[in-house]
């Protein structure tokens, strides 16, 4: 199928392709129904600078059914759509907590996990198809242990808060949570299709969000709150 191939080409580019901002073209004559597989793992995906989706039901969902990139179909409370959801949650409060953000430093990691979460929709989309890399593993222990050397020793647990981007990031660390949670689940079911990569990039994902909540919380001479047993 054509349409197959527009998204093998999304998510497995052209290894000549060098920069995210010349994507791949939708071919002619693709007709935009057919889009509606690339969406089982975002409604808003594109294809192209210049292209944008002109019809956004498909009615092709009307019977709680939906499209994955291989073109099969399943039922959209299936384990795999599912954990589908909950990364697009995710990254969605790592959109939100972006827009609450002042330091640009956390801003530019955090729109680059908002990427990989993205390749990582796109693998859950395509049972068998493995995006995720080991480097964007490294990435993440990377920022969380040089967020890490800046914050004191923790001695007492915290509680989720301490200002707005703070409570964001500990309200994405939750959902991120629930997110590994989802493709373990799934894994268990699935096997070999969901990738090991997948679970540790979530699993370091919650970390990360946590030292990162940690930081916010103190900047501009704020405190974190810590739970207290007399209260």
């Amino acid at each position: 199928m054509k349409i197959l191939q527009i998204f093998k080409s999304m998510i497995f580019p052209d290894p000549n392709q060098q920069s995210p901002d010349h994507p791949p073209i939708k071919p002619e004559g693709t007709p935009s129904g057919s889009l509606v597989i690339l969406r089982a793992f975002h409604p808003q995906i594109r294809i192209g600078m210049g292209y944008r989706l002109s019809k956004i039901y498909t009615r092709t969902g009307d019977k709680g059914t939906t499209g994955l990139g291989d073109g099969s179909r399943v039922d959209k409370d299936s384990a795999r759509i599912e954990a589908i959801g909950c990364v697009d949650e995710l990254n969605s409060l790592l959109g939100l907590l972006v827009t609450q953000c002042d330091n640009s430093e956390l801003v530019d990691m955090l729109t680059v996990i908002q990427h990989r979460l993205f390749d990582l929709g796109g693998e859950l989309a395509m049972p068998g198809h493995y995006i995720v890399k080991e480097r964007a593993i490294s990435d993440l222990e990377q920022w969380l242990d040089g967020l890490n050397e800046t914050l004191p020793p923790l001695k007492e647990f915290i509680l989720p808060g301490g200002n707005r981007a703070a409570a964001h990031c500990h309200h994405a660390r939750a959902v991120c949570r629930r997110a590994e949670r989802r493709v373990t689940h799934l894994a268990k079911q699935e096997g070999d299709s969901v990738s090991n990569n997948a679970l540790r990039y979530l699993n370091r994902l919650s970390d990360l969000l946590f030292v990162t909540a940690r930081t916010l919380a103190r900047e501009n001479d704020g405190q974190e709150l810590f739970w207290s047993r007399d209260v």
